[in-house]
């Protein structure tokens, strides 16, 4: 499966090539080239307010050079804590300007999450919504500077005055958008700065440009590296997949959070490699983004299956035309037949399926956006990409074609290993550059690969990975619970965290109160949304809890709730 032509590249669509040519250049490189192409044309759109390609570039350079001032250099790591806004795609081409690296959080993070991932890149510079800002305020996060993003004042001027008006539900509203901070450098003073020198040093296409923070393999959160090659080039084997799309004619709605792999790579490298028009959304709401649709006709529409599915029932209610909606991918999840025909009864093309992980920039695999596509897999590896299917207990022995085994990746995107972290390199990279997926698989005779199941036990909840070991340490902290196993069982909206728990002699367990205490410690996704008291366990001789064999016991019955 290795040869210079694999088989599956058959299946392409037509025109799609077998290989891409590989960049040279950094991401640095291909923003300067978009905002010279792009020029007046919208580069992203936020609530209704346009900036053209041009102002993007002149807002890099002038944040660049107010980070420079802050003391940034190249390979220092800058922490970006935000959800999708124009302060995000300015802030992560400003540092890679100073050859500098990025690092994506999550700003549904609680505190107790960011500092682990601190402690491990220690960043001396956060650029971080305001709302999020009070996380990593302590001490303990070693930090010199905090730049506070106020995504109000990238509102259109009638909205963000709107919203100072005396009436509850507008005072609610922006209650949710922003709140003071003490200390932090305000946003809006970087972007006043005198542009960087045209003269500063560049990064090189080998620099690494993203450390992007992923449970892996294991549960234990570690920090993949990646370089710009490796960013840049999955926004090129996104741009051959994505035949016939074109430069400044796409309307790409950036659904998913952008300090996710998929939606960086979707957004911040791939959109702005097509000029596309971003068009910005903090959160997934499907009014909010029908309300756009009437404007911004969406040509890239990519998302997990629930938004897909939320977005069509709505757009009937409303009698809203989705029949610009080209380019159409779902990941983090399986993409069920009923999702697929629903979609596709509104949209004006395919709905295909990918796979990917951030150790792999993301995107390896994907279905054709022809009638080659094969709902229920995950399609055929990306151009210039190759796989192979390897034995689960060794994975230098292949396995016979259609057999199950450990799905192995090897391409250009495929990442540099973990932040400081040998061991798990080694234990993820192999020789060769192949990656471990810890994905359990089979391909057919046409190349086409379905997931049987998961090595790594990670629960996927509204497309976010979840640790159940993670959770489990949390609840086994709370006073009522003697042990605990967190499972995922799937429901409407994908896989739903859900806990068995035994309860401590003598106490009694309310089930909300858990929730509340878990909270406390754990982004909301990661919360249980179902606790099963159960009187024990299933252990192994080493006294692991044996997860598969708790979702064998409970599923039958939690599925039929």
């Amino acid at each position: 499966m290795t040869s210079d032509v694999a088989p599956w590249t058959k299946h392409y669509q037509p025109g799609v090539p077998a290989h891409i040519i590989e960049p040279t250049e950094s991401l640095v490189e291909l923003l300067e080239t978009a905002v010279a192409g792009g020029g007046d044309s919208p580069a992203m759109t936020f609530f209704g307010k346009e900036t053209a390609y041009r102002k993007l570039g002149e807002q890099v350079a002038s944040v660049a050079e107010g980070l420079r001032g802050l003391g940034v250099k190249a390979g220092d790591r800058v922490a970006l804590i935000m959800p999708n806004c124009p302060q995000h795609v300015i802030a992560f081409y400003a540092v890679l300007r100073l050859g500098a690296i990025v690092v994506e959080h999550n700003p549904l993070y609680t505190s107790r999450e960011l500092l682990a991932q601190f402690r491990d890149h220690r960043a001396k510079v956060a650029i971080a919504w305001d709302k999020a800002a009070g996380k990593i305020a302590g001490t303990e996060f070693g930090l010199d500077s905090i730049v506070a993003v106020n995504m109000l004042e990238e509102f259109p001027t009638v909205k963000r005055l709107a919203l100072n008006l005396p009436i509850p539900s507008l005072k609610e509203k922006k209650a949710a958008l922003t709140t003071k901070t003490e200390g932090a450098i305000p946003w809006r003073s970087l972007v006043k700065n005198r542009p960087l020198a045209t003269s500063h040093p560049k990064p090189t296409v080998d620099d690494i440009a993203v450390i992007q923070y992923t449970s892996g393999t294991t549960g234990q959160a570690k920090g993949a590296v990646l370089t710009h090659r490796n960013l840049y080039a999955n926004a090129r084997q996104g741009e051959a997949w994505m035949l016939g799309a074109k430069e400044r004619e796409e309307n790409a709605y950036a659904l998913l959070p952008m300090f996710h792999a998929f939606g960086m790579t979707l957004y911040l490298t791939f959109g702005i490699l097509k000029q596309a028009n971003l068009i910005l959304l903090p959160q997934f709401d499907a009014d909010m983004v029908l309300d756009e649709v009437k404007k911004y006709p969406p040509t890239i529409y990519c998302a997990v299956p629930p938004i897909y599915r939320k977005t069509a029932q709505r757009a009937r209610e409303r009698g809203i035309d989705l029949s610009a909606a080209k380019y159409c991918i779902s990941g983090a999840m399986k993409l069920t037949d009923d999702v697929v025909e629903d979609w596709e009864s509104l949209s004006g093309g395919l709905l295909v399926e990918g796979y990917g992980m951030t150790e792999a920039s993301p995107v390896a695999l994907g279905n054709p956006f022809h009638p080659t596509r094969r709902t229920g897999t995950i399609g055929v590896p990306f151009p210039s990409t190759n796989m192979k299917v390897v034995d689960i207990e060794d994975p230098s022995i292949p396995v016979a074609q259609g057999e199950e085994g450990e799905l192995l990746i090897q391409g250009p995107q495929v990442f540099s290993g973990y932040w400081e972290n040998e061991e798990e390199t080694k234990r993820t990279l192999l020789p060769g550059g192949w990656l471990r997926t810890g994905d359990i698989v089979t391909v057919d005779e046409d190349g086409f690969v379905t997931i049987v199941d998961r090595v790594k036990e990670l629960i996927i909840t509204g497309g976010f990975n979840v640790s159940p070991s993670e959770v489990e340490n949390v609840l086994i902290r709370h006073e009522a619970i003697e042990d605990a196993a967190v499972i995922g069982i799937e429901g409407e909206s994908g896989e739903e965290v859900v806990a068995a728990v035994v309860v401590a002699a003598g106490q009694t367990l309310d089930a909300e109160e858990i929730r509340e205490f878990c909270r406390k410690y754990l982004a909301r996704y990661k919360v249980p949304r179902r606790i099963t008291v159960v009187k024990e366990l299933p252990k192994s001789m080493l006294g692991k809890v044996l997860r598969k064999q708790v979702k064998a016991a409970l599923e039958p019955s939690l599925k039929l709730k």
